[in-house]
């Protein structure tokens, strides 16, 4: 594999590559076509959206070049000296560019002092300068400076757009992935683009590394399965997440909560684990209600997942697995973050569905 981080590697290089952000890309390249460019834009939104890498071409496409283009990280240049440097900076013309574009990355995290300093010269930009602040908590942004800036959401990759990154990286870089493997990285991603990546690089270098199949024509090719994925990131394995699905179906409390007690006991993340029983036990319902979409579901689905779901419901006489269970898992993964005991609310979903309480 190259050395180069994937997600370095595959950073979108214009407008046409940003993926999942249509709304702020069509509003940039309007501007960008009208000559109606702002002199101060901020970027939200959770990490590894797109934010600095849509910073860049948005400053490549109004003609700024590489002399003419700073990039700033405030939680390392934090402070009221940092900004004084970049106010002395901004009064001098550009080298070769039309303009000069200031990206600030982390911009929230910036002093109290050095933010009104950022004020001043936000309120009075020469002309040839631009200001793009990216921040991935708006809160703490002074009302004064958004509204000098013209804001931009960036939202979180849907799963859909994200499985099919990692789908057409995986194959570029000489590997295929399942669709059990396809699905699990992107639930790890949590709509991260630069997560998704981060956590396929991890697996496709070990899959290059330790893994030959028999047809692999290269080294540093072949097959991922979801038992690299899980071995590799540490995601709960899929045997414990059908357990527990199994035991509402089969109303078994004690199959459910050594299911619970395993994953605990690994020191595997009790949030992902909900999160995947939560996904799957969607799955099963559509199975339930929408036998149809069988097919359209074998992207999201190895065979075998596939298969044990038709079998669990099937052979769920009592119908077990039906929305009022789904909704009850849903409540009980939102107090995820409250509770002292992980595994607690996972336990209570489980007798409260199976009504043992």
């Amino acid at each position: 594999m190259h050395d180069l981080a994937l997600y370095r590697k595959y950073r979108p290089k214009n407008f046409g590559e940003v993926l999942g952000q249509d709304h702020i890309v069509k509003i940039l390249e309007s501007s960008v076509e009208t000559n109606k460019v702002s002199h101060a834009y901020l970027f939200v939104g959770t990490r590894g959206t797109g934010k600095t890498s849509v910073a860049r071409i948005f400053a490549s496409s109004i003609g700024v070049s590489a002399n003419d283009l700073y990039e700033i990280d405030a939680a390392s240049n934090r402070g009221i000296e940092d900004i004084k440097q970049l106010r002395d900076g901004v009064r001098v013309l550009p080298f070769d560019s039309k303009y000069k574009v200031y990206i600030i990355d982390e911009v929230h995290m910036l002093s109290k002092d050095a933010w009104g300093a950022l004020l001043k010269t936000l309120e009075e930009p020469p002309k040839h300068v631009i200001f793009i602040l990216a921040t991935t908590e708006l809160h703490k942004v002074p009302e004064t400076i958004i509204s000098r800036c013209q804001v931009f959401t960036f939202k979180k990759a849907s799963n859909t757009i994200l499985k099919k990154m990692l789908l057409d990286i995986a194959k570029k870089e000489g590997f295929d992935l399942d669709a059990g493997s396809a699905e699990l990285l992107t639930i790890l991603a949590d709509g991260s683009f630069r997560d998704g990546l981060g956590e396929l690089q991890k697996v496709l270098n070990f899959v290059g590394r330790g893994k030959k199949t028999p047809n692999q024509s290269k080294l540093g090719t072949g097959q991922v399965t979801i038992e690299d994925v899980e071995k590799i990131t540490g995601a709960p394995k899929t045997v414990l997440v059908n357990d527990f699905i199994s035991a509402i179906a089969q109303k078994d409390l004690e199959k459910g909560i050594l299911a619970v007690k395993t994953a605990s006991e690994a020191n595997l993340d009790m949030k992902l684990f909900f999160k995947l029983i939560i996904q799957k036990f969607r799955m099963a319902i559509i199975l339930r209600y929408a036998p149809k979409l069988k097919d359209e579901m074998t992207g999201d689905l190895s065979e075998a997942d596939l298969e044990f779901l038709q079998t669990l419901v099937k052979e769920d006489k009592e119908g077990m697995l039906r929305s009022g269970a789904l909704s009850i898992l849903l409540d009980a993964y939102k107090n995820m973050d409250n509770t002292f005991i992980a595994e607690l609310p996972l336990e209570l979903a489980l007798v409260k569905i199976i009504n043992k309480d």
